[in-house]
């Protein structure tokens, strides 16, 4: 193998072979030979072998496969998670429509259709022992029972506390889906001091 040297204008080219000179490459020494110097210990040169290569990706893989495994059951929660916490506010809801229909002394007015709710509660304490059944969107909006939008039932069964009391009971079941067999429920005992 012969290297080109190009020399000053006006001088003719001249050929010299690659051993005759050190070629200085990356601050390399120049008194360096290309076949003594170049080779390498096995501890310079060692790297991973094809073996633990297909070990490592295979355990990456199965870990990979394990968490993925886990996300249908994550969904699942956070689902439930989402259901009950409107579950609960809809019970808050409820229970502040029932706090605002109390008792009033003559001449204030009741603010218990501030809630929102069609017909509006009333706390049939002692007149009526049927439970009321109200219907509501995922967001937690009222909505009419017929309505295809209803996910969650809620169900509120009075109970008077004692005949001469003022304080009452009532049992507030809310469950999801609203239509059919029930997946999950909210049930609270709220006492409304009338």
């Amino acid at each position: 193998m012969n290297l080109v040297h190009h020399p000053r204008p006006g001088r003719p080219l001249a050929t010299m072979p690659a051993m005759d000179r050190a070629i200085q490459i990356d601050g390399a020494s120049p008194t360096m030979t290309a076949s003594q110097d170049m080779k390498w210990s096995l501890a310079e040169t060692a790297a991973f072998s094809l073996v633990e290569v297909t070990l490592a990706l295979g355990v990456a893989a199965f870990c990979l496969v394990a968490v993925l495994g886990l996300l249908p059951t994550s969904l699942k929660t956070q689902q439930a998670s989402i259901q009950q916490t409107t579950a609960n506010s809809i019970i808050s809801q409820i229970f502040s429509d029932l706090r605002a229909d109390l008792r009033l002394p003559p001449g204030l007015a009741s603010h218990e259709t501030d809630g929102g709710f069609q017909p509006p509660l009333h706390g049939h304490w002692l007149e009526r022992r049927a439970p009321d059944t109200l219907y509501f969107t995922q967001e937690g909006k009222p909505v009419n029972s017929g309505q295809d939008t209803a996910v969650f039932k809620a169900t509120i069964t009075y109970n008077q506390l004692s005949p001469t009391g003022n304080t009452s009971l009532a049992s507030i079941t809310v469950s999801w889906p609203a239509q059919g067999v029930p997946a999950g429920s909210v049930t609270t005992l709220v006492a409304v001091n009338r």
